[in-house]
């Protein structure tokens, strides 16, 4: 009983970083929050939120209303969105009420939904820097310079 050794377990002293998919934060319907949110993983909204959120994935129910900015990875609207809207990818359900502009990398619009904004393609800042070139050389020409404008 006292004399033999025990071995510690497999995983004794060692810890797991592994990392672990978290469960989404719900907000219920009967729920109304005033302020922002932030969070590294999911957010299901079918109550109300009155301010920014900021997410990896974003879920608003039929039920749900967001007034605020939305900055996450995806965002799925079944619900109602007045504010701007970044993300990579953006789907709007038929149910779907969007009032704000969405600017995206992937956006799918079923029929049915209503949005009111402007939506504009994300880019990548580099590709668009090494992109642009000037028209010129940086040199005006004077007005005597320039050739007249030839009527035919």
């Amino acid at each position: 009983m006292f004399s033999k050794a025990k071995t510690p377990p497999a995983h004794y002293g060692r810890i797991d970083t592994a990392p672990t998919k978290s469960v989404p934060s719900i907000i219920s319907a009967d729920l109304s929050i005033t302020g922002d949110l932030v969070s590294q993983g999911e957010i299901q909204v079918d109550g109300t939120i009155e301010g920014d959120i900021e997410c990896r994935s974003l879920v608003i129910g039929i039920n749900g209303s967001v007034t605020g900015e939305v900055t996450a990875d995806d965002v799925r609207i079944h619900g109602s969105v007045s504010g701007q809207v970044r993300a990579k990818s953006v789907y709007l359900a038929s149910t779907s009420h969007m009032v704000g502009d969405i600017i995206h990398e992937s956006l799918a619009i079923e029929p049915g939904a209503f949005m009111e904004g402007h939506c504009r393609r994300l880019q990548d800042v580099s590709t668009t820097t090494a992109n642009l070139r000037l028209a010129d050389d940086g040199k005006e020409k004077k007005d005597e310079d320039k050739e007249p404008a030839k009527i035919a």
